[in-house]
């Protein structure tokens, strides 16, 4: 069969890149079939002003060491060249603008039946990552709110809501760095779930996956490692910027439900705003496995590091810590696609 290959990737992103990266040292024969029309994954698709967290030298993939040191924190525009690069160096065989409906298994494997052909492999490897299932919470009477509401998915830049009231939910990265951003334009709210917590200066990226990699030396030895909490926020310039301003000295709980004109919280008190950003975060885009029967009610599938446990020959990447540790990251995903590749190799075998 034409489209038939001992491993399919599907997404054809960071994680799906890293993946490839160690499967061209094999024989095995694979692809990546990637939703996007152009390279980078997600990163197209988030705010202008994005930067990294984590400097250019702690924020590669495997092989390449991205542009700019360890002291320079990339832009989304360049962290977006680095992945088209990255795929034009290694030449990966990446099908564009083809999505996966369903994955089914086979008796020789799996099937997939996409929006143009139907593809068959031996093995298969989710990398669709989060972007595509944000996050709303459930907050009672939004349909009354006149205003805006958006998800940080959908934020570009702060020019639109000049002269707007913005409230930012969330107490994450994203959070931070958006509310640095529309603040400077705007008047804002912050409403966070518990009192926001910021990394000291010096911490960023490269710590976290120090502490990352001390975290998977433990676990191979068999002893028990605390990670630190990566909802701290990273103090990059525009969130040092904003904490000058005094933009982060207070912070709202939770509101209980939406106004007419805006928020209200169980004791009665209530601010007015015209836009509500969420930057509450993802679930794991899963769609393609829905016939599998193997999502849990939390969203995820039951894994042994990435590797199912359900189902024999797949595999699923870059989703996040139940994926290992720091997987979502650039760096950090090469761990976890290096693994993968092997578990791989000897299910499979090599040609």
């Amino acid at each position: 069969m034409e489209n038939s290959f001992d491993v399919i990737i599907i997404g054809g992103g960071q994680s799906g890149l890293a993946v490839a990266y160690y499967l061209r040292r094999t024989k095995l024969s694979f692809i990546i079939l990637d939703k996007s029309d152009v390279p980078g994954g997600a990163w197209p698709c988030h705010w202008k002003s994005l930067r990294l967290f984590s400097p250019a030298q702690w924020s590669s993939l495997p092989g390449v060491i991205m542009s700019g040191g360890g002291n320079y924190y990339p832009t989304r525009e360049e962290t977006i060249q680095y992945l088209k690069e990255y795929e034009q160096k290694y030449q990966l065989p990446v099908i564009r603008s083809i999505e996966v409906n369903t994955v089914t298994k086979t008796e020789a494997g799996f099937r997939l039946q996409t929006s143009k052909d139907l593809y068959e492999a031996k093995a298969v490897v989710s990398a669709t990552g989060s972007f595509d299932n944000p996050f709303i919470p459930t907050v009672t009477e939004i349909e009354n709110f006149q205003g805006k509401v958006l998800h940080s998915s959908q934020y570009v830049s702060p020019d639109e809501f000049k002269g707007k009231r913005v409230a930012i939910v969330g107490e994450g990265n994203s959070g931070a760095q958006i509310l640095a951003e529309v603040s400077s334009v705007t008047d804002t709210v912050w409403v966070t779930r518990k009192e926001p917590q910021f990394l000291a200066d010096h911490i960023d990226g490269r710590y976290l996956f120090d502490a990352a990699s001390q975290m998977y030396e433990a676990k191979q030895q068999g002893k028990a490692y605390q990670p630190p909490s990566l909802g701290d926020i990273v103090m990059v310039p525009a969130v040092k910027e904003a904490r000058e301003r005094g933009v982060f000295q207070n912070s709202l709980r939770p509101f209980s439900k939406f106004t007419n004109d805006g928020l209200q919280w169980e004791d009665g008190h209530q601010e007015k705003v015209n836009v509500v950003i969420f930057c509450t975060g993802f679930k794991s885009s899963l769609n393609h496995l829905s016939d599998l029967d193997v999502i849990t009610k939390d969203g995820r599938v039951d894994t042994e590091e990435t590797r199912s446990k359900t189902i024999a020959g797949h595999w699923l990447v870059g989703y996040g810590n139940w994926t290992g540790f720091a997987s979502a990251t650039l760096i950090g995903v090469g761990r976890s696609a290096k693994r993968t590749v092997e578990e791989i190799t000897a299910f499979i075998g090599q040609p």
